[in-house]
């Protein structure tokens, strides 16, 4: 049985996503200066870890963050109000917008197995594996190699929303337990404290692109689902692409009949 929809209050975001102009920057300065064929002549160690752009006041482990600086696992990261910052660790891609707190881990400096949210947003690409997690208040999420969006709303008991934009995802919320296979974003509210038993509840794909996806999508070489397809479903959050295809008479006008 479907789980009913609680009463939809969009997540609050301090920053607006990342203009297309923004997008097209970051990804062009990536390209020119940091991008991976760039990269390939490298140290190991540098291979995978950049800051593709940086905006604002930005920490990691307490010290200010620089753009020649590499992030890696083990790190944690602090946005202030109006920063942001895209980097890449390994084989993954972030997009971490302001006031956010989170951590990485893994078990080599290149190879992050969790995020840990613990307030604000952080959209990110991850390639295929086993073993990845991102972690909020309020569920835990089985990366399987997909692009996500995870918020945490302090304000509102650390309820968590989660989209699987494309992928497959393991999500757990309380004694809730669900299978995510999305092609075009499939989102939920992980409540802080059940209602009717129930923790995980269907809603809305707000306050994340498309284009925001696609960047941290080529930053890994990887295309989106809907890349791929040429295809885009509505944006309600139910997770499917529609096929574009001729809508017969009949279909478009009901109850009238084609002409002869």
């Amino acid at each position: 049985m479907t789980p009913s929809r609680p009463p939809q209050h969009p997540a609050p975001t301090d920053a607006p996503p990342l203009s297309r102009r923004s997008l097209v920057q970051a990804a062009g300065a990536w390209a020119a200066t940091a991008g991976w064929q760039g990269a390939q002549a490298q140290a190991p160690e540098a291979l995978h870890s950049r800051v593709v752009d940086l905006r604002g006041d930005v920490l990691r482990n307490g010290t200010r963050l620089h753009a020649q600086d590499r992030i890696t696992a083990g790190d944690q990261l602090e946005t202030g109000p109006g920063s942001r910052v895209v980097l890449t660790v390994g084989d993954s891609a972030f997009l971490v917008r302001e006031n956010t707190r989170l951590a990485l881990e893994g078990d080599s400096p290149v190879t992050v197995r969790l995020l840990r949210l613990l307030s604000g947003a952080v959209a990110s690409v991850w390639s295929r594996g086993t073993g990845r997690q991102i972690v909020t208040p309020t569920m835990t999420a089985g990366i399987r190699g997909t692009g996500v969006y995870a918020e945490v709303l302090p304000a509102q008991d650390f309820r968590s929303y989660f989209c699987n934009c494309y992928g497959t995802v393991d999500i757990a919320a309380g004694s809730d337990r669900r299978v995510s296979e999305s092609t075009y974003h499939q989102s939920f509210w992980a409540e802080a404290s059940p209602r009717k038993g129930q923790s995980l509840f269907p809603a809305q794909a707000i306050n994340h692109t498309d284009e925001e996806m696609e960047m941290l999508a080529a930053l890994v070489r990887q295309r989106t689902a809907w890349q791929i397809t040429g295809m885009k479903g509505p944006k309600d959050g139910r997770g499917y692409q529609y096929e574009k295809r001729p809508i017969p008479t009949d279909e478009a006008y009901p109850g009238h009949s084609s002409p002869n």
